[in-house]
């Protein structure tokens, strides 16, 4: 039912002092008004304040509007403010005002009505039906004002759909806060004091108003209600913009098309939402896109991301994501980042349980290839590649950067680990350059580490490595017959039957490890076939080229430990090491686990020490959380370096300090293998767009291709990385050269 409210009450204006650097109208400036048709509530235009500079009050330029409340203007001189094609006069023109505050040189144009808000200078507001803002709003914040129910406050439920992983938005929030906030749910101390660290600037006061800043557009909007919009903003045609905080500058402009929703939710800094894109309780990343009618429900999205003609709902997702197709579908889901959500693959819309507590983690690289959809729950290491197909069961992929394919009704599905390292070296090498040309953000508060060799897939890279040492023990175990079954191909029978011989008998897990660890060691052309159990439920998975994928992840291992230790000696100002520096490397903390937090590698041990520090309230607000996350980047590159002696030394099974000249011979051979590899991999990749028959068949010419792809020596990304592997190899040369 409405509520009757008399005029004399609900438009009665505070009795205010004079506001600084204003004044009240002269007789003569009422009476202008008056003749422009213009209206107060008051009838001595006691509510409407001024500029008191001379010239900088034109009551000309107000024509047709209604004030009520306390309304207060700056200069309004002859001027036109212009955005793109649209150039109006500044001043109010055919408006209604209640409780508003303008800075200079505005344009309020056909605004019917403007309530409680405050406008910077150069703020154009040019068709609008309602912008409204409440006195307890939180402008997308997980907040309380005085006097709400605990019910009252907006939460995000991301990565499962019950709502036990939901996160309280706040205007800086990025997904290491949402990713650790979701995660460790068992701790209910961390999870209160989380609630408080969002709390922590909350005056709790019912008192607030909306905001435009500096040089905003905002026209042919619909509803804007509880809104604040950041400087250099442009909103055009947003249907309906609810409880948001749109964060924008000059340098990181954030756009708003036609026909959007926004509700409940933070959009970051130069980010844009178009074409009916629809978002409700979410936090948009920096530098993302939203648009074609996705629909971002429930959902975190992480910097630089782009979605369209999709649905997401219930998801953490870092940074670098990619899903543009009409039949995307991804619910109840925790995305790493650097994935690419291929069309009509359907994720998260079945559960192999009666209640809707499913869900997905996935490491950084995900990619699902085509119509593929999976049973939750399911969890997949870093850079998997998942063949299109239905996957009946759910899974569990520990080898990072793999091939996933479907197998025959009734088996196991198949998996190649170390895929992208044998077959596809030409997509990790171009990961590794075109996420960090994509990175537009200005200002990059989340650190997202771009390169696929890092720590976090590292330590994936150690377990499989492991994984594939235990599964060939147990081959090597298996009776006669059933081993020969598993042999594809095998150039040493008799190193298989001495090592089959030694397996059988081993006295302990430990020596069966090392006979294992050996056969793939010197037979490294063996072809065999390997189950494991922990890949799918029921059906287990079939592994292809164990011995190739075991010596592909031990180069990776060591090209990975001998690129950190060059970027160490760059950030130490020399080109070679010497024993001085291993020794100092040495001294470095040794972290063995890492945790992927919103795109950042951080230290296991170093999260632990963060909630320590927040429980015990020596953090008290998220500002000084990030403050940690910068720590810690400030000593990655340390962190790093001592983690590549460790992996040095368990791929050696020697103390580093004990290295030899052939050691370190051996390292920089196999990691100038794999440098080459790169690039002949990657050249030979590119050279079949011009070789390959069928990519040849709907050109005319040879000229015609080259006008459409351009030649293969004027390729950027080629030319880019015969530079940097001419770079690397001339560092490779001198890094040992002391230690040999």
């Amino acid at each position: 039912m409405s509520t009757l409210t008399l005029l004399s009450e609900k438009n009665k204006a505070e009795v205010l002092p004079l506001p600084e650097g204003k004044r009240r109208l002269s007789r003569q400036e009422i009476y202008i008004l008056i003749q422009n048709r213009n209206i107060s509530s008051d009838a001595d235009w006691q509510n409407v304040f001024v500029s008191k500079e001379p010239g900088e009050f034109n009551a000309a330029q107000i024509i047709q509007s209604e004030f009520s409340g306390t309304v207060i203007l700056g200069a309004i001189r002859p001027a036109t403010l212009k955005y793109h094609d649209l150039e109006l006069p500044t001043g109010v023109y055919r408006s209604v005002l209640h409780n508003v505050t303008v800075g200079d040189d505005c344009v309020i144009n056909n605004v019917s009505y403007l309530d409680n808000y405050r406008l910077g200078n150069r703020v154009m507001l040019f068709n609008i039906q309602e912008m409204s803002c409440t006195c307890h709003s939180k402008f997308g914040e997980g907040i309380l004002k005085e006097g709400e129910p605990e019910a009252n406050r907006i939460w995000i439920g991301v990565g499962n759909e019950n709502g036990n992983r939901s996160v309280l938005a706040f205007t800086d929030m990025i997904p290491a806060d949402a990713y650790l906030w979701s995660r460790y749910r068992e701790d209910k101390l961390l999870m209160q004091r989380f609630v408080e660290l969002t709390e922590a600037d909350n005056d709790g006061k019912n008192n607030t108003f909306g905001i435009v800043e500096d040089d905003a557009v905002i026209k042919n909007c619909t509803l804007l209600k509880d809104a604040k919009i950041g400087s250099f903003a442009y909103i055009k045609g947003a249907f309906k913009l609810k409880n948001i905080t749109v964060l924008s500058s000059e340098q990181e402009p954030s756009q708003i098309g036609e026909g959007v929703e926004l509700v409940n939710g933070i959009m970051g800094y130069g980010s844009r939402v178009f074409y009916q894109a629809v978002a409700v309780r979410f936090v948009i990343g920096r530098n993302c896109q939203l648009k074609y009618g996705a629909r971002l429900l429930n959902s975190i999205l992480g910097d630089n991301s782009t979605v369209s003609c999709c649905e997401l709902l219930n998801n953490l997702i870092f940074p670098f994501h990619e899903q543009h197709h009409n039949s995307s579908f991804l619910i109840a889901a925790t995305i790493m980042g650097q994935s690419n959500i291929a069309s009509a693959a359907t994720i998260g819309s079945n559960h192999n349980s009666r209640s809707p507590d499913g869900e997905m983690i996935a490491g950084r690289g995900f990619w699902p290839g085509l119509c593929s959809d999976f049973k939750y729950d399911s969890r997949f290491a870093s850079f998997v590649l998942v063949a299109k197909g239905s996957y009946q069961y759910e899974l569990n992929i520990g080898y990072p950067f793999s091939l996933v394919t479907e197998g025959a009704e009734g088996e196991g599905i198949h998996i190649i680990p170390a895929y992208w390292f044998m077959y596809n070296m030409f997509a990790i090498v171009r990961n590794k350059f075109k996420f960090a040309d994509r990175d537009k953000r200005i200002t990059k508060v989340q650190h997202i580490e771009t390169n696929p060799l890092a720590p976090d897939t590292m330590q994936e890279v150690l377990a499989a490595v492991s994984r594939l040492i235990e599964l060939t023990g147990r081959y090597l175990k298996l009776p006669s017959a059933a081993c020969d079954s598993a042999t594809v191909q095998n150039p040493r029978p008799d190193f298989l039957e001495q090592s089959r011989d030694r397996a059988i008998h081993a006295h302990g897990e430990d020596e069966l490890h090392q006979i294992a660890k050996d056969y793939l060691h010197q037979n490294g052309d063996a072809q065999f076939l390997l189950t494991d159990d922990r890949c799918q439920k029921k059906h287990g998975a079939v592994i292809y080229h164990p011995a190739q994928a075991y010596r592909e992840y031990r180069r990776i291992l060591k090209y990975f430990a001998v690129e950190t230790l060059m970027q160490w000696t760059l950030e130490n100002q020399t080109d070679e090491l010497c024993k001085e520096h291993i020794e100092q490397i040495g001294k470095v903390p040794l972290y063995t686990k890492w945790i992927n937090a919103g795109g950042q590698i951080i230290p296991e041990d170093k999260v632990f020490e963060l909630f320590t520090e927040i429980k015990i309230g020596q953090i008290k607000n998220w500002q000084q959380v990030h403050d940690f996350y910068n720590k810690c980047q400030s000593n990655y590159v340390d962190y790093v370096a001592r983690y590549a002696l460790y992996i040095l030394e368990w791929l050696y099974d020697l103390p580093y300090a004990s290295f030899s000249k052939a050691v370190y011979e051996d390292i920089s051979k196999d990691v100038a293998y794999v440098s080459l590899n790169m690039l002949d991999s990657s050249i030979v990749s590119r050279e079949k767009d011009y070789t390959d028959f069928f990519r040849s068949i709907t050109f005319r010419s040879k000229e015609e291709r080259e006008a459409v792809l351009g030649a293969l020596e004027d390729n950027s990304f080629l030319k880019q990385l015969r530079a940097a592997t001419d770079e690397f190899n001339s560092i490779l040369e001198k890094l040992f050269r002391k230690l040999r």
